[in-house]
């Protein structure tokens, strides 16, 4: 069976621990209790109970089901690729590796048979960041444990450079701006994430065209925590077009956001490289409807 470990931060005391544990290994908090209930989720090598209150510093050990990853047929449009690791460009509408819900049909069940590789989870082979479900656009993942830390550890000192474009709601943004706000789950919705706790998080953004009620952006992340952009800019006011979790659904509509922008040094080369993918129809026709002045690509 998979071990997946990790240590419960001090912002994170208090909680539950089948609500930590469901959002920390990606897995709904039924699945987490009957792992809890039959003795395969520990907390520092003991058992408990779902209810028990976890503390800053504990560490969770949890065996999981086998998932038997399999690679798939699933196209996926390669950008670059070498011995090392691979760029892709994630259409919408596909998780990125294997979860409760999601056993098959991910971009790393299309990716197996590139050799991706890296990384302590059997579940998430070579990935080192991740896109939402509904979020197109650019993603590097590694082929081995060098190109993998190398990642990592560039992600950490914040040299991979990650430029977004979005849609968002609201008028009278600022032609530029800096949100600076830790991003953390939501402590009465573990579904969601918040601003204001949580790990550090920032996020500048851009305004490169305005409508009466909506305003497109180019976003640059520093740092990549969950659902980030759609957090910060929901907190401030401005959120994403069509956003379901932070903002509101559209009917016909998916979430108006994609990564557009992706630049780096080789982790085993030293090459700079730099990739664009462009604006995927279905946000191109869903903008022009917003309005006119949208078509700026």
């Amino acid at each position: 069976m998979p071990v997946r470990t990790f240590e419960v931060g001090e912002q994170e005391g208090g909680e539950r621990l089948d609500r930590l544990a469901a959002h920390r290994l990606d897995m709904s908090r039924r699945a987490v209790q009957r792992l809890i209930r039959e003795g395969d989720l520990l907390v520092d090598g003991g058992r408990v109970v779902p209810s028990y209150k976890v503390r800053g510093g504990e560490q969770i050990e949890a065996r999981l089901p086998d998932v038997g990853l399999r690679p798939e047929d699933i196209p996926i449009l390669i950008v670059f690729e070498d011995d090392y690791l691979l760029v892709v460009d994630k259409p919408a509408g596909i998780v990125v590796h294997p979860g409760a819900g999601n056993p098959s049909g991910t971009l790393v069940n299309a990716l197996l048979d590139k050799g991706i590789a890296g990384g302590e989870d059997p579940e998430r082979p070579g990935v080192v960041h991740r896109l939402d479900r509904d979020t197109s656009g650019l993603m590097v993942l590694a082929k081995g444990e060098p190109a993998y830390s190398g990642l990592v550890r560039m992600l950490s000192e914040r040299r991979v450079r990650r430029v977004y474009r979005t849609i968002v709601v609201g008028e009278d943004l600022p032609d530029t701006g800096t949100i600076d706000s830790p991003v953390g789950r939501d402590p009465t919705e573990p579904a969601r994430m918040a601003a204001g706790i949580g790990r550090p998080a920032v996020t500048h953004f851009e305004v490169l065209r305005r409508a009466a009620r909506h305003a497109m952006l180019r976003v640059r992340l520093e740092t990549g925590r969950t659902h980030q952009i759609r957090v910060h800019l929901s907190a401030i006011g401005y959120p994403v077009y069509a956003d379901p979790i932070y903002g509101k659904s559209v009917p016909g509509k998916r979430l108006w956001l994609h990564a557009e922008r992706l630049a780096f040094n080789h982790p085993i080369t030293g090459e700079e490289l730099e990739f664009e993918s462009p604006i995927p129809e279905d946000l191109r026709k869903a903008a022009l409807e917003l309005d006119d002045s949208f078509a700026l690509w």
